[in-house]
């Protein structure tokens, strides 16, 4: 199954070790102005109309002025971001760099790349955005020549006069001749699932086999192609997810659920099935650090639970002989082990005591395993980069050391077949867009799409260092600048971050980083706690009432850049995106002194009312709830949107949202930009509301040249950065 769950840029970083400082080149940073030269003095939009709504929370007064931002159907909130949008395009538009850095992203946006890819016998279906194409489009190669040019099977930019159809995910059925393919408007994600021709891309099946409410759909093909299982929703319901069975040329309203045994409404199942077809395997996520595994024995209509109610990570797959599951789970090990579980009845309900241990854990992340015709592909993490090791189906290694391609990197994806014993990967890096390498018998070889021009790519170093959190943890950190740049005080820096879901930022191509550098900046990623860098002990140290410590460990980051020498306070920006968008709404308000500017994009920050909108109840298990009286004091110690304090002199200030977001609703940013305007008039804070574009995934190359450009083309002006 390819799900996209990034179009902007595949987040991730990495690289060798920081080596001797480099010599200053004449050709560095091209330097404009003062170090904080602010685009206009002051946010030039009407005041904001306040109300005196006050909400009880166990006992506590919690004020929320802008309430009615919160609808933003509503013709004053409409005519409202309106005027925020103006005054936003009123500045961003009238500064001279913007033509120059809009040119550069564009230049990088059209470089050709594979984000992901299946393999389906001899034949990949792959998810890539050829030169010049608006969408990542879903194409067909060759598993056994690379030469063989590819078929375009759905260019989804061709579906809307704006191309703002995308892909969200797809599906092909076991010999390659149909594919599930699920699409979506806007950016919101809100998937329908239709069937396409494996060989032409055309329309197949009947008005029944178009299926709504598939967002980030899972199915599962049966080995016929003449049926699949399938997740979807209820109609106007964000949660409660449930498995069905669908028969080719019948109704989807008939189709039968298969399974809806939630533990909680927001729980997550997704399936696969066995070579045969015998057995069906749900995968159940509940929160962030549980997964249940059931399987159906389709031959005697028996459900088995392999593993539940265990506050463990556990991924399963089928063996290539279909005799046994094989894994990784966190269950008794925080970074992960590989299992076997036999594939028999009493071997499944023996329970997690019974299973076999083929790797036991390491000192690594032990975060994926594929399956071949003749081997195990085992994807292993450390400080965020990858790494991936071939072993014997008993789990013994057949190389000296892990698989090589090229550079530091990131595994996007792997494409295993257990049909085959060779195997493909998407490997990204920050030097290069990401790129598919087949790997047979050892050996890794490029398969799409050529190797860039050197003269289209940047030339980059990357460094890998760490510095200490106030508690005394030692954090990772990339920086990343062009190879003749020195950094130091007077160097423009940007700081980013996540922190959270288990999600790490290691080696990953980002067309933003790469513009920024080349015009002479320092881009720094820090892996803070809450991501996956060292497994599940790292991502519980920085969730729900332990979310502090993933501020603390952002805010040593940019004084460690200051207090190294790598960059200033006047020079330095912060970066965020979603949970990293609550990460610098953290740093504004808890350390307004950190940085001269502050990018922050489609962001959680009302952390008190977050649960209400979208699918928002997905993150409690993350966050907290604050419904509970003990986790709303976690929540209500950090919320940005109620922390802001009137004359405080904040940074100056970009929140960008979009209309479409179907995961963070945009009243975040509507909110937040209201009351800092209100509270600092005197600093520069600018909200920009996209219409037709979501949550970064789904935007077409032009909207996103366009929103990365407005970030660029603020962080420079206040930094003092234009592109060369």
């Amino acid at each position: 199954m390819i799900y996209v769950e990034e179009d902007e840029e595949a987040q991730d970083p990495g690289a060798p070790e920081q080596g001797q400082p480099r010599q200053a080149s004449q050709h560095g940073p091209r330097l404009t102005g003062s170090p904080t030269r602010p685009l206009t003095s002051a946010t030039t939009v009407p005041p904001t109309r306040r109300e005196d709504v006050v909400d009880d929370y166990h006992g506590t007064a919690v004020a929320d002025p802008y309430r009615w931002l919160e609808d933003g159907d509503a013709p004053e909130v409409v005519d409202w971001v309106a005027a925020q949008n103006a005054a936003a395009r009123a500045v961003l538009d009238g500064d001279p760099a913007r033509a120059g850095w809009h040119r550069r992203l564009v230049e990088l946006l059209e470089l050709p790349l594979v984000q992901g890819a299946d393999r389906r016998g001899e034949l990949l279906f792959c998810w890539e955005r050829p030169p010049g194409a608006e969408q990542f489009v879903l194409s067909r190669r060759s598993a056994t020549d690379h030469a063989v040019e590819p078929v375009v099977l759905l260019d989804p930019a061709t579906l809307s006069a704006d191309a703002a159809t995308a892909i969200d995910w797809y599906e092909p059925s076991d010999d390659g001749s149909l594919i599930a393919v699920g699409t979506s408007e806007g950016g919101t994600e809100s998937s329908t699932l239709r069937i396409v021709s494996g060989e032409d891309g055309s329309p197949r099946g009947a008005a029944g086999d178009e299926i709504p409410n598939t967002r980030a759909c899972s199915v599962a093909w049966e080995p016929d192609g003449c049926g699949f299982f399938y997740t979807r929703y209820p109609e106007g319901d964000e949660y409660h997810r449930t498995v069905h069975h669908h028969r080719l040329g019948s109704d989807w309203r008939d189709d039968p659920v298969v399974w809806a045994e939630h533990p909680d409404p927001q729980a997550w199942p997704s399936v696969s099935l066995s070579p045969g077809g015998r057995w069906l395997l749900v995968h159940v996520s509940v929160g962030w650090s549980r997964v249940d595994v059931h399987v159906l024995d389709r031959d005697s209509d028996t459900w088995t639970t392999v593993v539940g109610g265990v506050e463990a990570n556990t991924a399963l797959s089928f063996t290539a002989d279909a005799a046994a599951l094989v894994g990784v789970t966190t269950l008794d090990a925080g970074r992960g082990r590989v299992v076997r579980v036999a594939l028999d009845p009493p071997a499944l309900t023996a329970g997690p005591d019974r299973w076999e241990t083929l790797i036991a854990e390491r000192d690594d992340v032990i975060a994926d395993i594929g399956v071949t015709a003749s081997e195990l592909v085992m994807l292993t993490r450390a400080g965020a980069v990858d790494s991936v090791w071939r072993l014997d189906p008993e789990g013994r290694q057949l190389d000296a050391g892990p698989t090589a391609f090229g550079e530091l990197v990131t595994i996007d994806a792997l494409a295993t077949s257990r049909r085959a014993a060779d195997w493909f990967a998407v490997a990204n890096s920050f030097t290069s867009p990401p790129a598919l390498w087949r790997v047979d018998g050892g050996a890794a070889h490029r398969w799409c799409p050529a190797t860039p021009d050197a003269a289209a790519v940047p030339d980059l170093t990357v460094a890998r260092t760490s510095y200490r959190s106030p508690d005394g943890t030692e954090i990772g950190l990339f920086l990343i600048h062009r190879a003749d740049v020195a950094p130091g005080p007077t160097t423009p820096a940007i700081l980013t971050g996540y922190g959270g879901f288990a999600i790490s930022l290691g080696p990953g191509w980002q067309p933003r980083i790469a513009a920024w550098c080349a015009a002479g900046g320092l881009y720094a990623i820090a892996g803070l706690r809450g991501g996956s860098e060292h497994g599940e002990a790292w991502h519980d140290a920085g969730k729900r009432a332990n979310k502090q410590n993933v501020f603390d460990d952002f805010h040593a980051a940019a004084d460690h850049l200051v207090n190294s020498g790598l960059a200033s306070r006047e020079r330095l920006a912060v970066y965020g995106g979603s949970n990293g968008g609550l990460l610098v709404g953290v740093a504004l308000t808890q350390r307004p002194d950190l940085c001269a500017a502050v990018l922050c994009a489609v962001p959680l920050l009302d952390m008190i009312r977050f649960p209400q909108f979208l699918i928002a109840r997905l993150w409690t298990a993350e966050f907290g709830d604050p419904d509970i009286a003990e986790e709303f004091a976690w929540l209500h110690a950090y919320s940005p949107y109620h922390h802001v304090v009137p004359g405080t002199p904040y940074p100056a200030t970009l929140i960008q949202t979009a209309e479409g977001d179907s995961r963070v609703d945009p009243l975040h940013a509507r909110k937040m930009a209201a009351l800092l305007q209100w509270a600092a008039p005197e600093r520069t804070i600018i909200l920009s509301q996209e219409g037709r574009a979501g949550h970064g995934v789904g935007k077409p190359v032009a909207k996103l040249a366009d929103s990365v450009t407005d970030a660029l083309v603020f962080a420079g002006a206040h930094l003092g950065l234009a592109p060369g």
